[in-house]
C-alpha cells in the first residue's frame, strides 16, 4: 500500500467522515507530517506549518499540482475537520496573521510514528497504538475543545457577554469595544464586529438597513461599526495588526457601501501600540482619526481644520 492509501485507511479506522477519507485529506496529513513516499513513518514530525507549506510539500513530493488559490479547499475539506477530530491544532494566532499555523497533535503524531512497512493493512498498523488513540479519542476532542475555550477572551458587546478567540487582532478589537467606545463613542451600539473564527459575531443588518446601508461577506467590511444615536454618527473602525488601515482607497470602498447614508461618518484606525502606528502612518488618509490602545485617553486627528466629527 502506498502512503496515501495507508492514511485514507487510517482516517477510516479513526471514524472520520467519508468525505474526509479522500486523497486531498490524506495528502494534507502527509504534508503536515513531512512524510515522503519512501520515508519511514518514524520520521513523521509535527512542526508548525501554513497551508501554503502543505501545498508546496505535496506538490513537490506526490506528483500533484494544487494551485496556491486552492488553500480554501484544503481548509474546508481537511483542516476544519481535522481540528474538530483533534488530529491537528492551531497556534492560536489571529487567522489573518502571517504567523497563523497548524500542526499535528502529539497524540496523533504517536499514531503516525507507530505505523510500519508492509504490503497489507494488518502488517502496517500498530493495533495497540491505534486502539489506544481511539479509546482516548472522545476525551482528546474534549481536551482540545476545552483548551480552546480557556484561551478565549471575554468581551462585553451591547451589554451582552461574548468571547473572542485569542490573538492580537481580537485583543485590539476588545480594547476598541471596552476602552475606545466609552470614551469617544459613549452610549453607542455595536452594529458589526467579527471574530477571527466567527466573522459575524455581531451583525445588526436590521439597524444598518435603517441607516441606509448593508454589508455582506463580499464587501471589504470594517472590523467594527458603531452607531451613536445621540449624535447620529456611524464609526467605521479598522483594528490594525498587520494589514488594513483607513487609507484613501479604504474610504472609497466604505463610501461606495454607504452612499445612501445620511448619518455622519467617522473613520478610525486603531492600533495596539504607538510603535505599530508609526509603521502605518504614511498609509493613513487625511480627515480620519487614530486611536492607540496603550494610550486610551488620547486620539490623533488627521483632520487639519477640526477635531472629531463627520465631514459634509
Amino acid at each position: 500500500m502506498d502512503k496515501i492509501e495507508i492514511i485514507k485507511r487510517l482516517l477510516k479506522i479513526l471514524d472520520l467522515p467519508q468525505k474526509q477519507q479522500s486523497d486531498l485529506c490524506a495528502l494534507t496529513i502527509l504534508g503536515m507530517a513531512n512524510v515522503r513516499e519512501k520515508d519511514s513513518w518514524k520520521r513523521s514530525t509535527n512542526n508548525w506549518v501554513r497551508i501554503h507549506d502543505i501545498i508546496k510539500f505535496i506538490n513537490e513530493n506526490y506528483n500533484v499540482n494544487y494551485a496556491e488559490n486552492s488553500r480554501e479547499t484544503f481548509r474546508k475539506q481537511a483542516i476544519h475537520h481535522f481540528l474538530r477530530a483533534a488530529l491537528i491544532e492551531t497556534n492560536n494566532q489571529a487567522t489573518n496573521s502571517p504567523n497563523f499555523k497548524y500542526r499535528i497533535t502529539d497524540e496523533f503524531l504517536s499514531v503516525l510514528q507507530s505505523l510500519k512497512k508492509g504490503t497489507t493493512w494488518e502488517k502496517i498498523q500498530n493495533k495497540r497504538q491505534i486502539a489506544h488513540f481511539k479509546k482516548e479519542h472522545k476525551s482528546l476532542i474534549q481536551t482540545y475543545a476545552s483548551k480552546k475555550a480557556m484561551k478565549k477572551m471575554p468581551v462585553k458587546i451591547n451589554h451582552t457577554d461574548y468571547t473572542f478567540s485569542t490573538g492580537q487582532h481580537n485583543q485590539l478589537q476588545k480594547a476598541i469595544l471596552e476602552e475606545f467606545a466609552p470614551r469617544f463613542a459613549p452610549n453607542s451600539e455595536c452594529l458589526y464586529v467579527g471574530d477571527t473564527i466567527n466573522k459575524n459575531l455581531v451583525n445588526r443588518q436590521d439597524k444598518m438597513k435603517e441607516l441606509g446601508f448593508t454589508i455582506s461577506t463580499h464587501d471589504k467590511m470594517p472590523d467594527i461599526i458603531l452607531y451613536s444615536a445621540d449624535k447620529d454618527w456611524i464609526y467605521f473602525i479598522e483594528a490594525v495588526d498587520s494589514v488594513g488601515p483607513i487609507s484613501p482607497d479604504r474610504i472609497i470602498d466604505i463610501e461606495r457601501m454607504t452612499v445612501n447614508v445620511k448619518s455622519g461618518k467617522i473613520y478610525v484606525t486603531a492600533f495596539l501600540s504607538f510603535a505599530k502606528y508609526k509603521k502605518f502612518a504614511q498609509q493613513l488618509a487625511w480627515e480620519t482619526e487614530v486611536w492607540i490602545a496603550e494610550m486610551p485617553d488620547h486620539m490623533i486627528h488627521l483632520n487639519g481644520d477640526k477635531f472629531l466629527g463627520p465631514r459634509k
